[in-house]
C-alpha cells in the first residue's frame, strides 16, 4: 500500500492553478525586455530617447488633462520597441535605462472591412489595445463606405493617430501599421489572410492574418478557394468580430490560454 500511495504522489497530475503559478513565476524573473506596466506613471511616443521632447498636444495633455505635476514619474518610447523612465518636467529628465522589447516571433495582423460611423475609430483603438501589430482597412463588394482617394489618406491618417494615443494608454512600444484601404482580394493575396466565416477551422497562431467581412458577409466569390476561420456560432458585428479575431490571437501567443483545466 506505501509503495502504491508513492506511485500515486508521483503520477498525480499537478492542480491547473498551481501550472498556472508556475508558468508565471518563470516569466516574472525576465523583467528586462517587457513593456511599462503603467506603475512609472503615464506613457508618451517621444521622438529620441536621448533628448527627449513632447509634442504640445502631449504637453497639454499631461498638464491640462492628466494635471500632472513637476517631478511626476512618466515612461517615454520611440516607438520602435524601446523605452525608459523619465520625469515630467519642463524639460523631460531621464532616470532610466533604455529597455528594448523585442518584437514578438509571430505577428498578428487583423483586417476588416470598413463600416459606417465612427466603428473604424473604435476598432483601431481596441485592436491596439490588445497589441495587434498592423491593421488593414478593406473593402468588399458588399461595403456600404466607399473613400475617394484623398478621403482615404485623411482616414488613414486619423485612425494612425488614434492607435497613436491607444498605444501610449496601453502602455505599448511599438503603434500598429495602418494601411491604406485595398480590396479583400488584392490585400488577401499578398498577406495570405484567412478570413472570418462561420464554416471556418479553429482560431490558432498558423493563421495570424485574419480578415472580417461586412455586415451582409462575404460574397461566395470572396471566399472561393480561401482558407477561413470560426469565430464562434453566434452572428457578430464586424467590429465585435474583429476584436474577438484579436483578442484571441493575443491570448494564444502571450500563452495565457489554459485549455487543460477541469
Amino acid at each position: 500500500s506505501e509503495m502504491l500511495l508513492r506511485r500515486a504522489e508521483k503520477t498525480s497530475p499537478i492542480p491547473a492553478t498551481e501550472r498556472c503559478w508556475e508558468k508565471f513565476d518563470r516569466r516574472s524573473s525576465r523583467r528586462m525586455g517587457t513593456p511599462p506596466d503603467g506603475t512609472h506613471g503615464p506613457h508618451v511616443f517621444v521622438a529620441n530617447l536621448e533628448n527627449p521632447l513632447l509634442e504640445d498636444k502631449d504637453q497639454h495633455h499631461f498638464e491640462r488633462v492628466l494635471r500632472l505635476r513637476p517631478g511626476s514619474p512618466i515612461t517615454i518610447s520611440d516607438s520602435t520597441g524601446r523605452w525608459r523612465e523619465a520625469i515630467f518636467n519642463s524639460d523631460i529628465e531621464i532616470t532610466g535605462e533604455i529597455i528594448f522589447v523585442p518584437p514578438p516571433a509571430t505577428l498578428i495582423v487583423i483586417g476588416f472591412v470598413v463600416p459606417k460611423g465612427d466603428r473604424p475609430s473604435w476598432i483601431v483603438q481596441k485592436l491596439t489595445e490588445l497589441g495587434v501589430d498592423e491593421i488593414h482597412l478593406l473593402s468588399s463588394k458588399r461595403s456600404v463606405v466607399h473613400w475617394n482617394r484623398e478621403k482615404a489618406k485623411a482616414q488613414q491618417e486619423r485612425l494612425t493617430r488614434i492607435a497613436k494615443e491607444a498605444a501610449m494608454q496601453s502602455r505599448q512600444v511599438r503603434v500598429p501599421q495602418i494601411t491604406h484601404i485595398r480590396s479583400v482580394g488584392e490585400a488577401a493575396a499578398q498577406s495570405g489572410a484567412v478570413l472570418a466565416h462561420r464554416n471556418g477551422c479553429p482560431v490558432t497562431l498558423e493563421h495570424p492574418v485574419i480578415y472580417i467581412g461586412p455586415e451582409g458577409g462575404w460574397e461566395q466569390s470572396e471566399l472561393d478557394q480561401k482558407n477561413t476561420i470560426n469565430l464562434g456560432s453566434s452572428v457578430l458585428r464586424s467590429e465585435t468580430a474583429a476584436i474577438a479575431a484579436g483578442a484571441a490571437l493575443s491570448l494564444l501567443r502571450q500563452d495565457v490560454l489554459d485549455n487543460h483545466s477541469p
